[in-house]
């Protein structure tokens, strides 16, 4: 029986949605701020949907972005903020890290989409602000939604002192599914990244056709890999400090849609699964019951 790592899907878009209020820079974030039953209630759907690895709502609460769109001062605070409602929810469902991991979420630090044109130690140094903080509430660390081979170094580099499960996401062009955002090629990004102390390969927040072609590139990896896509028509419209109710989401990429394009990446070698914007826990269902008719073994990452 094969093991599947089911994640969550599209937390903040789906924060957003529930709140029904004016989009800001800060996004799901300022949701937390107001209400955050509502961030609460997204983690424990997602659970209920059959996700077994859930990522807390700090997307967007990184130095850089604080720094920009709101206070930085008010960064440990909100990084706590999302973790404690994330344990809190697995808590709530009586519910342990033997049934449901956290994954400590490491987004791109400026902006998605966007290629930070910083030195290697500046991005470091931000990530380790990050894990320094996440590190004893979390399982492993998903560093996601990352758009060049530098990010990506910096982010691994701040995180291999925790000796925890490296999960690192790469986001691909929608129109070279060959490449990453920064134009940099998939066959560069791996070579680059063999000597690192990773633990999965995943693509995210890309189209599921561009990781359709994406996960088979990484068929004779001798790691775990996998995918979980978005479902805008075009990220072209978001901008640093936009906002993301300039982005629309997809009408031909429905529940079984989506579920068709995760059963061709686990054709194809993966063994991690989800998704991202605009899927929500109705898609997690939706793959949590296709994967289990089809017999596969739905697991979580172990704590060490």
């Amino acid at each position: 029986m094969k093991n599947i790592y089911l994640l969550d899907g599209g937390v903040g878009q789906e924060i957003y949605k529930r709140a029904n209020k004016p989009q800001t820079p800060l996004w799901s974030t300022q949701v937390m701020i107001d209400n955050p039953q509502i961030v609460k209630d997204v983690h424990k759907d997602f659970i209920k949907a059959g996700a077994t690895i859930i990522t807390p709502n700090n997307y967007t609460c990184t130095p850089s972005r604080l720094k920009r769109d709101s206070r930085l001062e008010l960064f440990e605070e909100l990084q706590l903020q999302a973790l404690n409602l994330a344990i809190q929810a697995r808590d709530e469902l009586s519910l342990t890290n033997n049934e449901v991991s956290i994954a400590g979420c490491l987004p791109p630090l400026v902006a998605s989409y966007f290629v930070d044109d910083r030195s290697f130690n500046e991005i470091k140094n931000e990530y380790e602000m990050i894990v320094d903080i996440q590190n004893p509430y979390v399982d492993l660390f998903l560093i996601e939604t990352i758009s060049s081979i530098k990010e990506a170094q910096a982010a691994i580099e701040a995180t291999k002192k925790t000796n925890k499960p490296i999960w690192l996401s790469l986001t691909l062009s929608d129109t070279n599914s060959n490449e990453l955002r920064s134009g940099e090629t998939i066959s560069q990004a791996v070579e680059a990244l063999e000597s690192y102390p990773i633990d999965a390969l995943l693509f995210n927040c890309s189209f599921p056709e561009s990781i359709d072609q994406g996960v088979f590139s990484l068929r004779n990896l001798k790691i775990s890999y996998g995918g979980y896509a978005n479902a805008f028509t075009s990220i072209n419209a978001l901008k640093p400090g936009g906002t993301v109710d300039k982005l629309q989401a997809r009408f031909d990429l429905d529940e079984e849609q989506y579920t068709k394009h995760v059963l061709k990446w686990i054709e194809k070698g993966a063994t991690i699964v989800g998704g991202c914007c605009e899927v929500g826990p109705s898609y997690i269902s939706y793959i949590h019951e296709k994967l289990k008719s089809k017999n596969y073994n739905i697991i979580p990452v172990l704590k060490n």
